[in-house]
Order: structure tokens, then sequence, then C-alpha cells
């Protein structure tokens, strides 16, 4: 036995935890060893006046004073001057050893003269039946694995005892080995201290043995706060990454070192790639911070080398058959899914449930209806416009640079416009058409989004299709549908998914990273929501602050994305002076049938119908309409009732989001932020209608579901019966419309662009092509610049549409107009040219056009007629087109600057989107991690979650 043991203990205080108890157990069971030990070193980080006390207190033979925050390595090194006897003991404030710990450790290195490292069984503080840790080995890559960390001790890893190396703490080494050695690399920053020194005593041709009969128990400080725990997960992070880093540059070839180091930032964009897929976002900035202080260390890695050839006698053969093979880890991987895959979550039941059933039923009602539209290219009518002829087009409509309508307008693209651009990129031959097959598909994409959504509220099969079919025949959504509003009619068909994962987006990654991407393209179809998402997602804070407080990073990556994407536009519009522009609506501005902001408008949109023809009832009667309205009081009643059920908690934030719906409608009804020429265009009220529906159809599956069913059993049948039979019958003129060719149903066939078929040709290929647009009316000349071959959806700008103010280019564009149309002005043709304007289009004049008007449009063609620069291209179906003879310079490309800037948009936008996509990729664990958790969300029966 070793004639002399040096026990160092190294306290550091966190000031997280009080380290006063741990210290005191600690020297208690210093002093309790059977086989005492010979000295006591106690390093003291810090200046707490109760842990010096307690120290001096503690008969230890030297004290050591250090500032706080010293490294165990650099701790351990303060004491190395200081050691006596044979053995060195390696002791943390929270290590408190067994009584007969010491005698197993030294009657180890006693039976053994090659052993140079002696490691205890490490367990937990307060529970000694678990296995902190026994045994460290690494991956061929380097990677650190626990042999034995979270088991239950019953003995099954007594027989382990030649490893790789061990955890630390508790370690006796013999002290001639220390020095040799070096002791501990203060480079690895407090991780994997163990297994490196084992590493070298392996190298030095020594052994490093277990003893799993000493135990010592550690409480790893700092973990019991929850709210503190995800810190001290991205410290430990950075630690465990910056030791493998610093060993793998430390233990690489000489010829490799120079390799590794120039593939270090790579890797870590890899693994950055591989935290978020792996929803563990925390780790990114330890990843990087760990990558460049490696980097900038080589000094440290220089010092280490030095180290590991100062002692090495044996090859590194002789530690390959220690690591953890392949194999080995998938085996381990294969179990810890088993163990720890207890579901909870019960079946989807889609297709035995009748969900798919309903799916299919709705869509043979839209082929049935609407299958005639697959004969069209286009969609018109309304707020259709054409899309772009290619895929490169659509997405330059998308990006920040010159606005494809307007003289000489750049700066961003709405939001929508990128979402129109994914949409048609999804039928790259013909763009247009994606929208045709929207339009078929919308019915039963509806319905599968309504089933989806009512997963979260109820386990009945047939209360999920009640739901689905509810969430079809909603109003609004019918209304945007016969009256061609795309922007509307996407966010019905998207709202049910984002409630579907922001809803459960507090329990994993996958769902928050699908619902933030989810909310920028329901905010990018209606912006007018941003308020009261606003005031949803500040609820959600506050809930989850209080009931699951490890979920609010997660609720806060909610609106990231959706800050990022809309950044450029919220600069532009708020240094222009126009915040309220913000609201407006994308796509084509359309002032439709809106509900007036009278009492009889308001009442209409209480009763969940945007427009002042409920269901499209008004159109087929010449009597009133108000009972129209009556057939929304089964679903209300049932809503309202829903707080009266045990769910009640559920049913209050269904009401809420339903609540907060219903008052962005009342806000929006005949407010108007963006024009149509010189007309107001009012803000759509069926947007917050769409969000007021969706928690008042939970709501009321939620009475259903929780509180008519316990009583008689028969009512749910009937509710839903009852309720979806109102529906259909309050929407089925709406429903039809567009089957019927009723005049309510604005959609039609084309066209296929907004210009003259001569235009759209020279325009097909590229944007270059500028056509000037006159259309002279009794409020005065409207003039437009279009670019490319055809006005399109994603081409608009809410910029264009909502500025209250002309802008130097307005200016000029009006000038243009007027030489252009008066014939006694000096010849403007120049100037179109100048601009890149190559066409004249005069517009025919709308029907019923006074004689003044008339004769106004006749000047202008006349004058358009006098200029030798234009040359008459005759009459079309869109107006009278002229084009121009001189040369047409190119329009002006984007200066170094704007180029820059747009690149730094789109970089910023993509990547943001990239990764909450990341995050929203499922994987083995997430899915593991899902099967664990409910499917509904809220209270339910039996007090799960």
């Amino acid at each position: 036995m070793p004639a002399r043991v040096h026990a160092v203990l190294v306290v550091r205080p966190e000031g997280r935890i009080p380290a006063a108890p741990h210290l005191t157990r600690t020297l208690q069971a210093l002093a309790a060893q059977t086989r005492p030990v010979d000295a006591l070193t106690i390093v003291l980080c810090g200046n707490d006046p109760e842990l010096r006390q307690i120290a001096a207190a503690s008969g230890a033979e030297g004290i050591i004073t250090a500032s706080p925050g010293t490294p165990f390595a650099a701790a351990t090194a303060l004491a190395t001057p200081r050691l006596t006897g044979d053995a060195v003991w390696l002791l943390a404030q929270d290590t408190a050893p067994d009584p007969d710990a010491l005698l197993r450790l030294a009657g180890a290195l006693e039976l053994s003269s090659s052993l140079a490292v002696a490691a205890p069984k490490l367990v937990a503080w307060d529970a000694p039946a678990e296995i902190v840790s026994l045994g460290v080995s690494v991956t061929r890559y380097g990677r650190t694995v626990e042999l034995a960390a979270g088991e239950l001790d019953q003995g099954q890893r007594d027989g382990d005892a030649d490893v790789l190396g061990a955890d630390v703490r508790g370690m006796l080494v013999r002290r001639e080995s220390w020095r040799t050695l070096g002791g501990l690399d203060p480079a690895l920053g407090g991780a994997d201290e163990g297994l490196d020194l084992s590493v070298r005593a392996r190298l030095a041709g020594d052994r490093v043995s277990l003893v799993p009969a000493a135990r010592v128990a550690v409480a790893g400080d700092g973990v019991a706060a929850m709210a503190r725990g995800r810190k001290r997960a991205r410290r430990r992070a950075f630690a465990q990454r910056t030791a493998q880093l610093h060993r793998r540059l430390a233990y690489a070839p000489a010829p490799a070192v120079v390799l590794h180091w120039l593939s270090y930032l790579p890797l870590a964009l890899g693994r950055t790639i591989a935290h978020l897929v792996a929803k563990v976002p925390y780790k990114v900035a330890p990843e990087w911070g760990a990558t460049l202080l490696v980097m900038a260390r080589m000094g440290a890695v220089a010092r280490a080398r030095r180290r590991i050839r100062s002692v090495r006698a044996v090859g590194w053969s002789r530690i390959a058959p220690l690591r953890v093979s392949n194999a080995e880890m998938r085996l381990r991987w294969e179990s810890d899914a088993v163990d720890s895959d207890a579901p909870v979550r019960s079946e989807l039941r889609f297709f035995v449930g009748g969900g798919a059933w309903a799916v299919l039923g709705a869509l043979a009602v839209s082929a049935l209806l609407f299958a005639p539209l697959l004969a069209w290219p286009v969609l018109g009518g309304g707020a259709m416009a054409p899309l772009r002829a290619t895929v490169a087009q659509l997405w330059q409509d998308a990006a920040w640079g010159a606005r494809p309508l307007g003289l000489d307008v750049i700066g961003p693209a709405d939001p929508f416009s990128a979402l129109v651009a994914l949409l048609g990129s999804l039928s790259p031959a013909e763009p247009s058409r994606a929208f045709v097959v929207l339009w078929i598909l919308a019915l039963p994409l509806a319905v599968l989004g309504g089933w989806f959504a009512a997963t979260r509220v109820t386990e009945s099969s047939l209360l999920r299709i009640t739901a689905a079919i509810a969430w079809a025949l909603a109003p609004t959504f019918l209304a945007a549908f016969g009256e061609g509003r795309p922007a509307p009619l996407l966010l019905h068909l998207l709202l049910p998914w984002l409630f579907f994962a922001a809803s459960v987006a507090h329990r994993s990654w996958a769902p928050a990273g699908a619902a933030s991407i989810l909310l920028v393209a329901v905010l990018a179809c209606s912006p007018s929501l941003a308020p009261a998402v606003i005031v949803l997602w500040s609820a959600a804070l506050v809930v989850v602050a209080l009931a699951a407080p490890r979920g609010i990073a997660r609720v806060v990556w909610l609106v990231v994305p959706s800050i990022v994407v809309f950044a450029p536009l919220i600069w532009t519009q708020v240094r222009l002076g126009n915040p309220w522009g913000l609201l407006a609506d994308p796509g084509v501005p359309f002032a439709g049938n809106e509900a007036s902001a009278d009492p009889l408008g308001r009442a209409l949109i209480a009763a969940g119908f945007p427009t002042s023809d409920p269901g499209g009832w008004a159109s087929l009667t010449d009597g009133p309409v108000w009972w129209v309205a009556l057939l929304a009081v089964p679903l209300a009643v049932l809503a309202v009732l829903s707080v009266l059920t045990p769910r009640w908690l559920t049913a209050s934030g269904l009401l809420l989001i339903a609540a907060t719906g219903l008052a962005t409608a009342f806000a929006a009804v005949g407010v108007a932020v963006s024009f149509d020429s010189a007309a107001p265009v009012p803000l759509w009220p069926g947007a917050g209608l769409s969000l007021a529906w969706l928690g008042v159809v939970g709501a009321a599956v939620t009475a259903l579901d929780a509180g008519i069913v316990e009583r008689v059993r028969l009512l749910r049948p009937i509710g839903a019966v009852v309720t979806l039979t109102a529906l259909l019958v309050a929407v089925a003129p709406a429903l039809t419309a567009l089957a019927t060719e009723s005049p309510r149903a604005l959609v039609t066939n084309g066209p296929v662009s907004t210009l003259p078929a001569f235009v759209a040709a020279e325009g097909r290929g590229s944007m270059a092509v500028g056509t000037i647009v006159l259309d002279p009316r009794a409020d005065g000349l409207r003039v437009d610049v279009v670019w490319g071959g055809s006005a399109t959806l994603g081409g608009q700008s809410t910029l264009e549409a909502t500025r209250t103010q002309p802008r130097p280019a307005d200016q000029e564009l009006a000038a243009l107009a007027a030489d252009l149309v008066t014939p006694s002005s000096e010849d403007a043709v120049a100037g179109l040219a100048a601009r890149g304007i190559g066409f004249v289009l005069l517009e025919p004049g709308p029907a019923g056009e006074d004689e003044v008007i008339r004769g106004a449009r006749l000047t202008a063609a006349t004058s358009l007629d006098q200029r030798d620069a234009l040359d008459g291209v005759g009459a079309t179906a869109r107006g009278d087109l002229w084009r121009v003879t001189s040369d047409v310079q190119p329009r002006a490309a984007l200066d170094d600057h704007r180029l820059r800037l747009q690149q730094l948009v789109a970089a910023g936008s993509l990547a943001v989107l990239l990764i909450a996509g990341l995050l929203a990729v499922p994987t083995a664990a997430s899915r593991r991690v899902a099967r664990r958790t409910p499917r509904m969300v809220g209270p339910v029966r039996g007090g799960t979650r």
C-alpha cells in the first residue's frame, strides 16, 4: 500500500447552489475514511468567508486561495508543488466518498505496480443507487462516451475494470505518474480531464483501472434549477466540444494537424445543421465558440503535444481496442430508444377513423362542382392575376429589387410573392395552372387541415370529421373561393396547420420549427392578423412560463422567422412614414363585396360572414336574408357552452382565439390602407373571421367531446348533425356559385396576360420590356408601367398600393403621360425609350363612359398616332397599342450598393427559414418525444396534458 496519500480538494462555488453544505459533507466523508488521507490540501476558488471558515476547521495542511472561476485543472496545478507521499487523490467540494473508498482505491494501486490511475464508481449525491459515471471511452472520431451513466446500480458493471479512462472526480493517481504526465491539461476547459490523463498514462505504458467497489457520491452543482439548467447545458456543451476539438489536434499525427485545423470551420457549419436537425439549437453557439477558441489556441495544442511526446512509450494501437466501435454505438442508441419509448400518444386513425373518407368525399364534391376549371389555363376575375411564365421570373418577383410595376420602384417584395412563387414552382411548365389546381383542391385541403387541427382537441373520430367539414364550410373561405381572393383562401388552408403545430410548440423543437414557418406564410397572406398574433403569442408565453418553462425558448422562436422575413418591408414602410401600410392585404388590390362598417355589416361579421351577401343568399332572393345569420347559432352556442365542461381551460384558450379573431375583423371592417388608382380598397375582414372560426369550431368540438357525452351520449351525433346541417344551408349558394355560374362567382377563365398578346410575347422571356398603360377616366388620367409580358399576382406590391405621397418617379411618370396624350406637347417618346419603355397601351373605356371622357380618350389616341417614334400596332382586346421605334434602353440595373442589399435581404430570409426548416425536420428522437406526449392539448381526463 502506498505509504502516503495526499488529497487535493478543489472548492469552486458557482453561486447557484450553496457550496458550504456540499463541502461540509465531503470533509465529513474524508474524516470518516477507514484508511485516512495522510495530507489534505484545499484549493479555495474565490473569497467566500463561510467556505474559508469551513476549510480552516478541516485540519488541512494547506489552503490555497485562487481567483473565482479558476478551472479544476489550474487549481490542481496550484497544489502540485505541495504534494507529498506516493499518490494524489483528486476531489471537489461535491465528491463525498464512502468510508472504504480510499482503502479500496489505494489497495488497487498496491496490487499492481503498473497501475497509474485508479477510478471509483461515481453515484448520485442523493440517490446512491444511481450510477453517474463508471468509465469513459471515445469513438473513432474522438467523441466522449460514458460507459455507464444514469443506470440503476445493481452490480451489473462491477466486473468492468480495464477501460480507456474515467471521470476525474475521485481519481487516485500515483504521484510519480502525476508529475511525469504533467497533471491535467488546462486547455480542455473542464471536460474530459480524466479521460485525457488516462490516455496519456496508457501511452506512457501504464494501466488505468476502475475500482467499482470504491463509491463516491457526486452532486453536479447547478443542475437543480430548471431555468438555469439550459444555461448549464450550454456551458457543458461548450466545454465538451472544446475538449474534443483540442484533443483531436493534440492526438493527431503531425502532418494531419493542419488539415484538422482547416476542417474546423466547415465542420462547425455541418454540425450546426446537425444540431438543428437533432432539435438541440442551444448547442449551436457553443459549437462555434469552441471551434474559434481552439483554432486560436495553437500554443495550448503545442504544449499538449509536447506533453504527450515526452511520456509516450507505446503506440496509439494500444488505445484502439479500448475505443467504442460504431456497432457498439448503434447498439447503445437502439437500447436507449427501446428503454425510453413509453408510448402515451394514441393512434392517429386517419384512415380507420374516417378522416381519409372525409377528404375523399370533399374531393369528389369538388370534382363534381369545379371539374370544368381544369380546362382553364389561368384563373382570372376578382383579385386573381396570371403568374410569370417561368420559375426564375417568379422568384425574381419575390426578391428585393426593382418592382415589376411602376416606373422606378425599388424595394422589398411582399412575402406573399414568395408564397406565390413557391406554388407556381410546383407547375414549372405552366406556373399559372398551379392556382387552377389549388382552386379545385381547396375544398379537400380545407377538410384535411381541419381534421388534423381537430386531433389537438378531441380523440373522437366523429367530432374530428365534424370539425373538418365545419372548417371547409366557413363562410369566409367560400367567399374568398368565389370572389377569387388567393391570399385569404391560402390563409384559411394554412391556419389549421398553424394551430396543429403551434399548440404543441412548447413540447419540442420540431413543431416549433414547423409553426414558425407556417406563421410566416399566414402573415404573408394576411398582415392584418399581426396584432392578433402578437396577442396570442404573448398569452402563450405567459402560459408556458407558468406551466412548462423549459418550452419558453421554443415559443419565443415562433415569431423570429416572421420578424426577419418582414423586416425589409417594415423598415421601408416606416422610413416612408406609412406604418399603417404594413396591414395592407397583399396581391391585386380588390374592393369586392365586403361587409360594411354599419350595424348591419358588423352583425354579419359577428355571425361569421365577411360580405354583405351572407352565404350568397342575397343574390338568390329579393327578400330579407337576416335569417341566414341564425344558422350559425348552433355552432356559437356549443362554443359558449364549452367553458362549462371539465375542459374549460382548453375551451377558454380556444375562445380567446375566437375573440381575438373577431376583434381583428371588427377593427378591419371599413378601414382602407391601400388604393386601386385613386379608389380606396378596404381591408378584407375575412382574415380575422377565419381565425375566429378556428377558435369557435374548436370550442364547439370541445363542448361535444368533454361535456355533453357524459350525460346524454346521443347528443354528440345529434349536435354534430344539427350544426353541420345549419352551416351547409347557410353557405349552400356560395358553395355552388361557381358551378352554377352565379353572378356572385367572380372567378373567370383567364386572362393569360393583362397586356396585349403582342407585348406578352415580347416580354415572356424577360422583364426588361416596359409598357406604359394609359387610362383616361373622370377622375383623371390613370397611368402605370408594367414590366414584362403581364401584370402578375406575384409582382404586386403593397409599397405601391399603399403609398399616399407621390415620389419623384411618380411625378416623372405623370409628366411623361401628360405629354404623350397632349397633342401640343413636345415629343415625350424619347423619355420613354430612355426609361426602357417599349410599348404604349391605351386601355378601352368602361361601359357607360360619358362623352367627355370618350372625347379625352380619342384625343389621347390622336396624340399618340401623331408621334413619329411610335408605330401603331392596332386595336387589341386590351386596348390600342403602339410600339416605340427608337432605340429603347434596357431598364437600369441595380447599382452595387443595392445589389449587395438585395443579396443581404435574400440571405437573411433564407438563413432563418433554413434554420426553421432544419428544426422542423422530424428525427427518430423527436418522434420518440412526440410518442411520449398526448396528441391533444390542454388538461384532459386523468390529468394528462
